[in-house]
C-alpha cells in the first residue's frame, strides 16, 4: 500500500496545530512541520506529538511549502495549514482511496468558520482545495498569499467527500489582523506585475461583497454571513488600494531620479 506523507508549515500556531496534527494521524505515515521560528509553544507541541520537527526561515508560502515537500519520504503528499483538520468523511475518503490510488491528485472542499459558524454559502464554500497529490507530477506556486498546487496538464483530479476544517477568523478584530498583513503581501508581490486604479479598487470590492452577499447567498448565513462578505470586500479594497499606493510611490520615485533630486 503507498504512504502519505502530511505537510504542514507553522509559525505560533500553538492555538491550532494540535487539532491538525491529531486529524493526520489515522491517514499520514508520516508528518512533518516545518516552522518559521514560532515563539510561542507550537515547537513543544509538535516534539510531545513526536512529529518530524523542521525549523527553516521563512520567504514565502509557496517556498516553505515546497521545501516541506522536499523533505517527505514518500510520493503522496497531503498539506494541510495549522488551522485546517480534516472532518471524519474526509478522513474515511483518504482511507478509501489509499488502497488504490484511482488518480494522481485529489481536491475536496473547505469549510470555515467565523466566529462559532460554519459558514456554508458566499463566497466561503465550498471552497475546492487541491491538497493530496503525488509529489513527482506537481508543485506549488501561483500567487502570494494565494498559492495553489501547479500541476503536469494531463493529470486530472478526483474530488474527495469530506470536508477540510478551517479555523478561519475568530472575531472582527482578527479578520482585520490578516486582511491588512495578506493585502500587504499582495502588494509587495505583485507590484510591477498588475495595474490598480481607483476604478478597479472601488469596483472589484464592490463586486465582491455583491458576489459573496447576494449571488452566494452569504445573507443567509446572518450577522457572520454579513461580516464574511464584508471581510471580503476590505480585503480586495485594501489589497488593490496598497498596490495603487505603492506604483504611486515608484513612479514618483522615478521621477525624482529623472529630474536629479
Amino acid at each position: 500500500m503507498p504512504k502519505i506523507s502530511a505537510t504542514i508549515i507553522t509559525y505560533n500556531e500553538e492555538s491550532y496545530i494540535g487539532g491538525c496534527i491529531d486529524s493526520l494521524r489515522t491517514i499520514a505515515d508520516e508528518i512533518i512541520v516545518v516552522d518559521s521560528f514560532s515563539q510561542d509553544s507550537t515547537k513543544d507541541i509538535c516534539l510531545k506529538k513526536n512529529v518530524r520537527f523542521v525549523e527553516n526561515k521563512f520567504t514565502s508560502h509557496i517556498q516553505q511549502k515546497n521545501f516541506a515537500a522536499s523533505l517527505t519520504s514518500f510520493d503522496h503528499v497531503i498539506s494541510l495549514d495549522a488551522d485546517e483538520r480534516l472532518s471524519n468523511q474526509l478522513i474515511e475518503s483518504i482511507q478509501l482511496i489509499k488502497d488504490t490510488w484511482p488518480a494522481e491528485a485529489y481536491k475536496m472542499n473547505r469549510l470555515s468558520t467565523y466566529g462559532d459558524k460554519w459558514i456554508q454559502r458566499g463566497n466561503w464554500y465550498p471552497d475546492k482545495q487541491l491538497r493530496l497529490w503525488n509529489k513527482k507530477i506537481g508543485h506549488w506556486g501561483g500567487k502570494t498569499p494565494h498559492e495553489n498546487l501547479i500541476l503536469d496538464s494531463k493529470v486530472r483530479p478526483m474530488h474527495l467527500k469530506g470536508d477540510i476544517l478551517h479555523e478561519a477568523y475568530r472575531d472582527s478584530y482578527e479578520a482585520l489582523q490578516k486582511i491588512q498583513s495578506y493585502s500587504d503581501i499582495f502588494a509587495k508581490e505583485n507590484l510591477g506585475k498588475l495595474n490598480s486604479s481607483v476604478f478597479k479598487i472601488i469596483t472589484h470590492s464592490s463586486f465582491t461583497f455583491f458576489k459573496s452577499y447576494i449571488v452566494k447567498q452569504g445573507i443567509f448565513d446572518g450577522f457572520e454571513g454579513l461580516m464574511v462578505a464584508m471581510a471580503e470586500a476590505n480585503h480586495t479594497f485594501y489589497k488593490y488600494a496598497k498596490l495603487y499606493e505603492a506604483e504611486r510611490m515608484m513612479r514618483e520615485k522615478a521621477k525624482s531620479l529623472e529630474n536629479g533630486d
